[in-house]
């Protein structure tokens, strides 16, 4: 299987550098009726469109070079192509990334994940252990990236089963069935706040830079949460009933136990990071609590928003882990540098990039172009129509590509097409951006899937079967939210 993959994602390389140049000269060479700038523009997205999807070249470094070439082809100048990598929100992600780092380098997410494991009555039944593990990994990558959130919880989990090898009491199914619950709880759990994920954030930054609305923190969530909540449900609930052995065992209780005890006590790293991590979410949501209890035109929510946007909260909670002291004698800190920079500054670099060259289709004309073609060819006119085509697009496309690159494909689209049609983009951006999070169905879909699958435990037709529901499921809830609770939170 392992032979079969490497062969697989070899050839999907080298057909990633046979067909980006022939997509950049059929679309330079084909006759369309739009200015030259947008002309041009349309061949460098086409080559960068199927070098993300074939991952010939590293996505962040694909989202380098077509922004890079923008300017040797005339289309515009170095300071008109890289200014978007100055966006407010790059420092969101920054000072996001900065905050989760603190939390994985001080093992805040291991006690949080053994503290709900050890809960009375949860140890005693591999079903409920399945019910918490996936809960944790949901409730954690609403802050932290899912990837990390997976790399967390998969050596619990694989620790668990080897308990249950141990005793005589696994299962194919179970071990499966756990695995899947960490992957598929993580991809959900990003789907409730605005850093959950980076697709959130692309939809947020494109709404903010083409249409002025702003999605603020609170409101984010007064959709995504209940969304989360009901594909965790209905993810659990197919897992759990796929899970036929189901028998108390008091060793994998003791396991659990013992694994929350080997982690000591609360160091002073631990404590200062809740400390930074609190202040930095309460300042996030503190405005939409008042915006909902006392209006958008209550002065305080109005200062609060324009004192302390999320991009600056998160770097001024940033900030803290380099300033709250672990041993003040030796002028140690939270965070070591060494370890704030490993955060994933290629996620980064792809979010600027992908911002850059949407922001670029836009100004050339080119995004304006594709919004009337496909308003033509589709026949889509009404706002519950565009939700529920850019939810489909969007969950299609995840499937074979990264979350992050359909986002960055996806949303300029739509928001073209909403212009075209004359109907609000808002919503049916946040449709997209969500349903980019989805993609439950194959190991390429997500790096979730590929981790649990490449531990040998994940049958492929088990993750697909699962999968395939999940992403109907997603697609409905995402729908029906959107379009039936949506315009009460941040329709206009």
């Amino acid at each position: 299987m392992e032979a079969v993959e490497e062969g697989g994602g070899r050839v999907r390389m080298l057909s990633g550098f046979v067909l980006a140049p022939v997509a950049f000269a059929a679309l330079w060479l084909a006759p369309l009726d739009v200015p030259v700038p947008a002309h041009r523009l349309a061949a460098v997205l086409g080559a960068v469109i199927v070098l993300w999807i074939s991952e010939a070249i590293p996505m962040a470094m694909t989202a380098f070079l077509g922004v890079a070439v923008t300017v040797p082809l005339g289309i515009v100048t170095s300071a008109e192509a890289f200014a978007p990598f100055a966006d407010p929100l790059i420092f969101l992600f920054i000072g996001t990334f900065l905050l989760a780092q603190a939390i994985f380098f001080h093992d805040l997410d291991r006690r949080f994940a053994f503290a709900v494991l050890a809960l009375p009555g949860v140890g005693a039944r591999p079903s409920r252990v399945l019910i918490a593990y996936a809960g944790i990994a949901c409730a954690i990558s609403m802050w932290i990236s899912n990837t990390a959130t997976v790399a967390m919880m998969l050596p619990i989990g694989l620790s668990l089963l080897a308990v249950l090898d141990t005793h005589g009491q696994g299962s194919h199914r179970f071990g499966a069935a756990l695995l899947l619950s960490a992957s598929f709880g993580a991809s959900i759990g990003g789907i409730a706040t605005p850093v959950g994920t980076p697709p959130n954030l692309i939809g947020i930054g494109f709404l903010r830079r083409e249409t002025g609305v702003d999605v603020p923190f609170f409101s984010w969530m007064a959709i995504g949460v209940p969304i989360r909540l009901v594909l965790i449900a209905s993810a659990v609930a197919g897992l759990v009933r796929d899970v036929r052995r189901d028998v108390a065992s008091d060793d994998l209780a003791r396991a659990i136990a013992l694994e929350r005890r080997g982690l000591g006590a609360w160091t002073a790293g631990q404590r200062n990071t809740i400390i930074a991590f609190g202040l930095t979410v309460a300042c996030w949501v503190i405005p939409g609590v008042l915006a909902l209890a006392w209006g958008a035109d209550d002065p305080t929510y109005r200062w609060l928003q324009s004192t302390l946007p999320e991009p600056v909260v998160a770097l001024l909670g940033a900030g803290l882990l380099f300033v709250l002291p672990t041993d003040a004698r030796r002028l140690e800190f939270t965070l070591p540098w060494r370890e704030a920079v490993k955060i994933d500054w290629w996620i980064v670099f792809l979010y600027g990039g992908g911002i850059a060259l949407g922001t670029l289709a836009f100004k050339t004309g080119l995004a304006e172009a594709l919004g009337r073609g496909l308003t033509t060819l589709l026949g889509v006119r009404t706002s519950f129509g565009l939700i529920a085509t850019s939810t489909l697009l969007a969950t299609v496309l995840s499937e074979t590509t990264s979350n992050t690159a359909s986002a960055n494909m996806v949303v300029p689209v739509v928001i073209a097409f909403a212009r075209s049609a004359g109907i609000d983009p808002t919503l049916p951006v946040v449709a997209a951006t969500m349903g980019a999070s989805l993609g439950f169905l194959l190991p390429v879909s997500t790096p979730c899937n590929a981790m649990v699958y490449g531990t040998g435990r994940v049958p492929l037709a088990i993750m697909m079967r699962h999968g395939i529901l999940l992403d109907v499921v997603g697609v409905v809830t995402i729908v029906a939210v959107v379009a039936g609770f949506g315009p009460l939170v941040v329709g206009r």
